[in-house]
């Protein structure tokens, strides 16, 4: 028996409302016995951190694993739902030999849904020759689901997948089972409101006063224990207004509150601005922008945080000079946006999360490099001034207004997320719900199957469908989001490098 799951992908990933669909290819090659046909929508988060060795065993870091199914549905796509009778309880039923198809769909949830409990297959992990039992998790989060995210192998891991099990009545046969993994980018929460001013980050450098100088460096050891005489005896006279060292500041700023867009440029500002008289030109020798993620991996009391780094643009030996030693003092001079216009988020920069046991955030690192006097290598006073601006990062898939204005309607009042992934409104009355399993196929919608019998499936064991949270509930009868949806490329995996120890034989 040979089972397979085939997808319809309309899009390069999938988002929250997103409609997922596909069909189940089974082929009987003998006559057999099938209890029933499940397909299931996953969604785990794992971490897998060394805990600190203890006295007792000094040579021995103890692994300590933690999986949080933060998405779990079932659709039993065979038997149909008319022969789903409590009163036909048979072990199972005869299919015979040929080739059939089941369709399948499922409407991808706002939030997170934790299973308190997971299952044996979940919690068990292989490492080698040695089994690691995860324990069950105690810290949970309620948010929007995170995005796919990987490139920590064998420590962290967001993955979701659609999986199809054909339950067999024999304890001795294998369940055949197959999968298919997808990429997840969640929904953005609502933008807050553009607040007063801008979010900034600041750098005063002082340059030496060479105003005398010919412009050739000293070559004499004992010429930095004269700098007091040289100071206080200038070799040519100056003007009192340029006797104070030229000074200069240096801003990167944002629009407040400072958030960055995947697929889509960084809408930076960079000042430079004189704080004193000067008497030679200034000039921007280098400039480099970097988004720097910091990912915080916890596994129960083992707590962790990865960095990573997007050049999104860089260069050197620019010479380019930045106002006129001719402008008065207060001037303030605005670096040429063309130099990182056009330079995208690339697209494996995942947006802003937090969920159980991962989240992330960012940084945007501005480096700028000036010289004074001359731009002329070995002649040039050169300084290069790191700007760093703590930033939230969205991922450009706007909610749709008619599930905002559903929310504003149930208080009367909507807040933007409680969290960076948030969508969650301010405390009002509660809607009352009741949990709701996914509609199943009517007959007429599954092909002739040759007179085959039915089972109604068994539950699945650990498992239970959660109830839907507020934005569930009220998003219910919304359609998918038909507008910009980006681009998301989650790093593969370097080539040879495992993910979790033993995946490859757990399988989902």
């Amino acid at each position: 028996m040979i089972v397979q799951i085939r997808l319809d992908k309309p899009h390069a990933h999938f988002t929250n409302l997103d409609v997922i669909s596909g069909r189940v290819l089974l082929r009987v090659p003998n006559t057999t016995n099938v209890s029933a046909i499940v397909v299931k929508l996953e969604g785990e988060s794992r971490t897998r951190l060394l805990a600190p060795t203890r006295p007792d065993r000094p040579n021995q870091a103890r692994p300590v694993l933690e999986v949080h199914k933060i998405l779990y549905k079932t659709q039993a796509v065979w038997p149909s739902q008319n022969l789903q009778d409590p009163a036909l309880q048979p072990k199972s039923y005869t299919i015979n030999a040929g080739h059939y198809e089941y369709p399948f769909q499922f409407k991808l949830p706002f939030n997170n849904a934790c299973v308190t409990a997971n299952s044996l297959a979940t919690n068990l992990n292989f490492s080698g020759l040695a089994m690691e039992v995860a324990k069950t998790p105690t810290h949970h989060v309620k948010q929007t689901l995170p995005p796919s995210l990987n490139g920590f192998p064998g420590e962290a891991e967001i993955r979701y997948y659609v999986k199809v099990t054909v339950n067999r009545p024999q304890f001795f046969k294998e369940n055949p089972r197959a999968w298919s993994n997808f990429t997840f980018l969640p929904i953005e929460p609502p933008r807050p409101p553009r607040a007063d001013g801008e979010a900034y980050a600041r750098r005063q450098h002082q340059f030496l006063d060479m105003s005398g100088d010919t412009g050739k460096r000293k070559q004499s050891f004992f010429d930095g224990m004269r700098k007091k005489d040289q100071a206080t005896t200038p070799t040519t006279p100056v003007s009192p207004g340029a006797s104070a060292p030229p000074r200069f500041t240096v801003d990167a700023r944002l629009p407040n509150p400072a958030i960055l867009t995947c697929n889509e440029e960084i809408p930076l500002r960079i000042l430079v601005k004189s704080l004193s008289e000067r008497t030679k030109n200034v000039y921007l020798q280098s400039l480099q922008i970097e988004l720097i993620g910091y990912t915080k991996v916890r596994a129960h009391e083992v707590h962790r945080t990865e960095s990573n780094s997007w050049i999104i643009n860089t260069m050197s030996n620019m010479a380019i000079p930045l106002g006129a030693p001719t402008d008065p003092v207060g001037t303030e001079v605005s670096i040429n946006p063309e130099y990182w216009s056009g330079k995208t988020l690339p697209n494996t920069v995942a947006p802003s999360f937090e969920t159980c046991n991962i989240s992330r955030s960012y940084e945007l690192e501005i480096r700028v490099g000036l010289g004074y006097g001359t731009y002329e290598h070995g002649r040039d006073q050169l300084t290069v001034l790191p700007l760093r601006l703590p930033v939230k990062v969205f991922s450009g898939i706007k909610p749709p207004a008619a599930l905002l204005q559903a929310m504003a309607s149930g208080d009367g009042k909507l807040q933007p997320g409680l969290a960076p992934a948030s969508l969650q409104p301010e405390p009002g009355p509660v809607m009352p719900y009741t949990p709701v399993d996914p509609p199943p196929f009517s007959n007429n919608q599954f092909p002739p199957q040759q007179g085959v019998p039915y089972q109604p499936p068994p539950m699945a064991a650990g498992f239970e469908d959660a109830p839907p949270s507020y934005e569930d509930a009220v998003a219910q009868d919304i359609p998918p989001i038909n507008g910009y949806r980006g681009e998301y490329q989650p790093p593969p995996f370097p080539e040879g490098e495992p993910r979790f120890s033993g995946d490859e034989k757990r399988r989902p």
